[in-house]
């Protein structure tokens, strides 16, 4: 969507203090940015940290709930999701993208016939702003633009086709040229690289580079983030609960990322550490009070008796430095660990002999998978990978060949949009009965017999709920499955598939 705002100096969004949140938890914490005219910045975290509802509110989607936001220029935002409401078609999205350059064009024609017939003392002033207008917005150029953006995103370009018949990544591709094409002041993408093939991204990414106004982008790819962004919103979580901003691309990112969570980890473990050893002072100071401070038998009462205050003193003097420790810092969250393929290297898991699919996949595809192979899917939008991994899970039947598994392997396959889901279930509901599933067919281990070990059951069970799925809400129950956005929809759907360890994956 594009968002006309007010100019005032140089273009740019800025956020100061924002906070939002949802019921009791803090979806955005005192986060602080200015999106201005040359930069490049990249706004990352886990999923559901708040990205997508950052852009939101610096487009003015959403009001935060304390802090404010000023723009100057316009605004265009690349939402992750794009609906199809009735009626509307490819050339409804291309013409309310090319609506400011033809209003410009339009007002520059008016303003020209009114010079030209004289008597209007205010035509040339009028003639004066259109013109700068039309420039600012290279107006002339703008329909070429947004059909060359079309065609190099692989996007439709027939102007009466029904959005409605097209899939969320046809109908994302489409927004996202138009965007490209119409020459915002700010651009705020969400997600720009999901429903783009190499061709896309190398255009995408040779857009945003030349790109003269203020970007924001939202996005996990390393490629874009490398060759693009120049700064740095991290959103995940830190010592103080608030964001950090990076500057000095995506390698010093990185590092600097890494030297933080290594000092928050050593701290955190230090002061656990102190606390351990002032919680067994005190244990050891009520063990002398009951029976070591006594001196060996034969010894005076007298000299018992004086013994006791100072043993008492020492208890006293240990539990109050227990009470007085306090551990306010925040424990670091478990890190990410993928489950490993419970397969001998090398062994034959999977194969693929002459597959095809009619209309869908021209094969034909020979294909072989032993334990530890890692094998990438590459081609234009169209060409069948999402079909060929399909076949390969046992989802899709092909038209033509076949495909062997080995006895006793499971194939999981992680799609790019997550559907079928009873929207009446809560993410918990639905992670939790797939796990129950799980159990009952022995791929899994029960909790109370596999936790223990750091590489049990339960582990891998939180460590996987790091890939950023719903959360609870302010009423202490899971989000609804279906009020989650893509992300979390897709790490729900991720924590389900590594919560214990499928020989194959396809994703």
């Amino acid at each position: 969507m594009s968002l006309p705002v007010e100019a005032g100096g140089s273009a740019h969004v800025r956020a100061d203090g924002v906070t939002v949140a949802r019921g009791s938890r803090r979806v955005l914490n005192d986060v602080s940015v200015t999106v201005s005219a040359r930069s490049r910045i990249a706004v990352v975290g886990e999923n559901g940290r708040g990205k997508t509802t950052l852009l939101h509110v610096l487009a003015g989607l959403i009001a935060p709930d304390e802090g404010s936001v000023r723009r100057a220029g316009t605004v265009g935002l690349a939402r992750q999701e794009l609906s199809a409401r009735d009626g509307e078609t490819v050339g409804t999205l291309t013409s309310a993208a090319l609506a400011p350059s033809l209003a410009a064009l339009a007002a520059l024609d008016e303003a020209a016939l009114a010079m030209a017939g004289g008597g209007d003392s205010a035509a040339g002033d009028r003639y004066t702003a259109a013109l700068n207008s039309a420039t600012r917005l290279d107006a002339w150029d703008a329909e070429r633009r947004v059909d060359v953006a079309l065609d190099a995103l692989g996007a439709c370009a027939d102007r009466e086709r029904a959005l409605s018949t097209l899939s969320a990544g046809q109908r994302y591709r489409i927004r996202l040229a138009c965007l490209l094409g119409a020459r915002h002041d700010v651009l705020l993408l969400d997600e720009p690289t999901n429903h783009l093939d190499a061709g896309g991204l190398d255009f995408l990414t040779r857009r945003l580079r030349e790109h003269d106004g203020a970007l924001a982008v939202v996005s996990h790819d390393r490629a874009l983030l490398r060759d693009v962004a120049d700064r740095f919103l991290d959103l995940d979580p830190t010592r103080d609960g608030r964001p950090r901003l990076y500057a000095g691309g995506y390698d010093a990112w990185q590092d600097a990322r890494r030297r933080e969570r290594e000092r928050w980890e050593l701290e955190y473990e230090q002061r656990q550490t102190e606390h351990r050893q002032l919680r067994e002072a005190v244990s050891r100071a009520r063990d002398r009070l009951s029976t070591g401070w006594r001196p060996e038998k034969g010894t005076g009462k007298h000299q018992r008796q004086s013994r006791a205050p100072g043993v008492v003193q020492a208890l006293n003097r240990q539990q109050e430095a227990l009470d007085a420790h306090r551990i306010d810092l925040p424990e670091p969250p478990p890190a990410l660990r993928w489950p490993e393929p419970a397969v001998r290297p090398g062994a034959p898991q999977l194969r693929a002999h002459g597959v095809t699919v009619g209309g869908r996949l021209a094969g034909p595809v020979d294909l072989t998978l032993d334990g530890g192979d890692r094998l990438l899917v590459t081609g234009p939008n169209g060409a069948g990978k999402s079909t060929l991994l399909a076949v390969l899970s046992g989802d899709l039947p092909p038209t033509g060949g076949r495909v062997w598994t080995a006895s006793g392997a499971r194939v999981v396959r992680l799609t790019q949009e997550t559907a079928g889901q009873d929207p009446r279930r809560t993410a918990r509901e639905v992670y939790e009965g797939h796990v129950g599933r799980l159990v009952a067919q022995g791929y899994c281990g029960t909790p109370r017999r596999s936790h223990s070990g750091p590489s049990g059951w339960w582990t891998r069970r939180r460590s996987a709920r790091r890939s950023g799925g719903c959360r609870r809400d302010s009423g202490g129950a899971s989000t609804w499955h279906w009020r989650c956005r893509g992300g979390p929809r897709c790490s729900c759907s991720t924590s389900r598939r590594t919560i214990c360890r499928p020989p194959w994956w396809t994703s």
